[in-house]
């Protein structure tokens, strides 16, 4: 039986650097790795250290879940880890947004991470691992964001619910939450031929040091992980503050 870990959003950013760096979490027979690019999925071949699967899936589709569910029927591996890498974000007002890239957020960011792990799980024993990434927007109501992170906020909540239930069997369910991370999710977010919507970012971290941090995380106790000293402090102050006061600040400081 094959020991595979299975990998979306794989072709760039965060996903892409899990994929590159997987050899130093754990030793896998095979890697599947789950995009819509292709070509970026193939060319993972000469930078993974272990034997690559593509697989070219647009996850946003309401039975791309099948597809997966009939290759681990066919192949019966053990799926050592899943990292559920998927998702995207658009910044402006909900009414500005069209109906298909709010509900589009929430396809990809929920449902498919949803339906992905619903899949897998019954391929995963004693030691197996889920990593979601969410988001530190997870913690907060975020105006002129608020599809997206009421979608983060989904992750991070079935995550470590998750992790309670599955923990009996001895699988491990853990949640990344990381801040602004340079990556091209922006390419996506940004809609550069209108007026910015997010003029000031606290921070902006590398996807190498969310990835490497990442994975020295899931090696102690927890369910999930915040990288970064500005993103901890965040997460602190919206734990304390009222949310109304959050939502203030965060108005003015993008001038919103």
């Amino acid at each position: 039986m094959k020991n595979i870990a299975i990998i979306t959003g794989a072709s760039s950013g965060i996903g892409k650097i899990f994929a590159e760096t997987l050899h130093t979490h754990g030793a896998y027979d095979e890697v599947w790795v789950i995009a819509r690019n292709a070509d970026r999925l193939a060319a993972l071949a000469d930078t993974v250290r272990f034997p690559v699967r593509p697989i070219s899936l647009d996850l946003s589709a309401n039975d791309s879940h099948k597809t997966l569910a009939a290759l681990l029927e066919e192949g019966k591996p053990r799926v050592g880890l899943l990292i559920n890498c998927s998702g995207y974000g658009k910044f402006d007002a909900f009414e500005k947004l069209t109906l298909e890239e709010n509900i589009g957020m929430i396809d990809l960011n929920c449902r498919a991470l949803t339906a992905l792990t619903y899949v897998t799980l019954p391929y995963m024993d004693r030691g197996c691992e889920i990593l979601n990434v969410a988001s530190v927007a997870a913690f907060q109501p975020i105006p002129y964001i608020g599809v997206y992170g009421a979608s983060k906020a989904y992750v991070l909540s079935f995550s470590r619910a998750l992790a309670r239930e599955v923990g009996k069997r001895g699988i491990r369910v853990f949640a990344l939450c990381p801040f602004w991370t340079k990556t091209a999710f922006f390419d996506r977010a940004v809609d550069e031929t209108k007026d910015a919507v997010i003029k000031k970012y606290v921070a902006m971290y590398t996807p190498e040091y969310i990835v490497s941090y990442a994975w020295r995380k899931m090696k102690k106790k927890g369910d999930h992980c915040i990288p970064g000293f500005k993103a901890k402090l965040q997460v602190l102050a919206v734990k304390l503050l009222p949310h109304r006061l959050v939502m203030s600040v965060w108005q003015k400081q993008q001038k919103l």
